[in-house]
């Protein structure tokens, strides 16, 4: 049986404005500029970025008021499912893929319930494990939730972290929805909906085209 565990903010659901939007605001709350501070945080994890740009200030309360703001986001902001994504995880067996987030669950699925995709039964979020992406724990941890070997996983990723996590696990990664592909992937596609096909085709243990990279 083949399993497929997919990240969620740029691979299914397009949070990138409402990321940039998220440390714009936050910044502005604390005299930072908008643009620099959404450039740091691109490349490290939250608590990084404020030991970057704020390192004067309680990390503590500058990740409690970026909660905040995410949260409020997940209420209020304007953002979508990319194409093929409702398509995809409604033709997918329940119990033969995850969802593998660096975000938490409640705004995982404030967006998924807005945009009338399913959750599906394992949901790896941020609290679930003590070491995030790149390392591969979470990738792992989702495959032991459903009963699967790393080497019968797929993960889906669009960030260089994401994929580095599931080639840490022992995984087959495809990336999506990048210009050009991230390193190491095994396939690439430019969009999600350009990888519809070959996912269902990988879970159902079909054989796909062997092409390295899909446009």
């Amino acid at each position: 049986m083949k399993y497929v565990l997919f990240d969620v903010d740029g691979t299914l659901i397009d949070a990138v404005a409402n990321q940039r939007q998220v440390w714009r605001t936050w910044a502005q709350q604390h005299g930072l500029d908008p643009d620099e501070v959404h450039q740091v945080a691109l490349r490290t994890t939250p608590m990084e970025t404020f030991a970057r740009v704020a390192p004067d200030q309680d990390p503590r309360e500058c990740l409690a008021a970026l909660h905040e703001l995410e949260d409020d986001d997940v209420r209020s902001g304007v953002y979508s499912a990319y194409d093929g994504a409702s398509e995809l995880l409604g033709a997918l067996r329940p119990g033969a893929w995850a969802l593998v987030t660096s975000n938490y669950e409640h705004r995982v699925r404030g967006r998924f319930a807005r945009t009338g995709l399913p959750v599906p039964e394992v949901l790896v979020d941020a609290a679930a494990v003590e070491e995030g992406k790149p390392s591969p724990v979470p990738y792992l941890r989702a495959a032991a939730r459903l009963g699967a070997a790393p080497g019968d996983c797929l993960v889906v990723e669009d960030a260089p972290s994401g994929v580095r996590a599931g080639l840490r696990a022992g995984m087959t990664v495809w990336g999506v929805n990048t210009p050009v592909p991230v390193d190491g992937v095994h396939r690439h596609f430019g969009t999600l909906r350009a990888a519809v096909r070959d996912i269902l085709a990988f879970a159902s243990g079909s054989p796909s085209p062997a092409s390295p990279n899909t446009s």
